[in-house]
């Protein structure tokens, strides 16, 4: 069986130190992490830390199937069509219409945590830089998916997916999505993010704004 991480933290300096080797063999100019709320920022400090980079956050709303929430059928970000599996959604007998609301109801909640973590702080510029996304782990990999999509339409000069433990499934799908996949773990089987973690109690709010607070995020 896989090794389980402590915590986000040290999930996090682990991955800080595979992703630190990599950038300083491909001479990565300027890069930029961008985490995805709430979980990956814990992570992305640490890798932020290490890179000497900026960090930031991509907020992202998974959208779940009904009565199963936690199960990640589709995703939300800025005001980008939400992006579904169709496969999915096939197994379910569901329809995109019939999850209208769900996606009213998150891209509400998007913009409350955009307002809330970024205040009036404009997104930062990544055009023509390397973006690592960073996450707690995948186990749908959907949410990432829709937030590399949305990356891609800003002109990244190198997007890299970056995350300390993820369903060999999810990686796989998501590898077309991007330049680069750093992973630490990829247990068969998979089930659960949490079970990799010794300590997964939710990230707050306030944790996910102290640690946006610990430097300067538009470099």
């Amino acid at each position: 069986m896989a090794t389980r991480f402590t915590n986000r933290q040290q999930a996090g300096r682990q991955l800080a130190e595979r992703i630190a080797a990599v950038a300083a063999e491909q001479r990565w100019k300027r890069p930029l992490v961008l985490a995805l709320p709430r979980g990956g920022v814990p992570v992305g400090a640490e890798v932020a830390e290490a890179l000497h980079a900026p960090l930031d956050v991509l907020v992202a709303r998974k959208i779940g199937a009904p009565g199963h929430t936690e199960l990640g059928i589709g995703a939300v970000v800025d005001d980008d069509p939400p992006l579904f599996d169709p496969r999915a959604l096939e197994y379910l007998g569901l329809t995109e219409d019939e999850l209208a609301f769900d996606v009213a109801r998150e891209r509400i909640e998007l913009r409350r945590r955009e307002a809330l973590y970024r205040g009036i702080r404009v997104p930062p510029e990544v055009r023509g830089r390397t973006v690592v996304l960073v996450d707690d782990g995948l186990a749908t990999g959907v949410t990432a998916r829709a937030a590399l999509r949305h990356l891609r339409g800003r002109d990244p000069a190198r997007l890299v997916l970056a995350v300390p433990v993820a369903a060999p499934e999810a990686l796989v799908t998501l590898s077309a999505e991007t330049d680069e996949v750093i992973c630490l773990s990829r247990p068969q089987p998979f089930h659960a993010v949490g079970l990799w973690y010794e300590d997964f109690e939710q990230t707050t709010d306030r944790e996910v704004t102290a640690l946006l607070g610990r430097q300067p995020v538009n470099h």
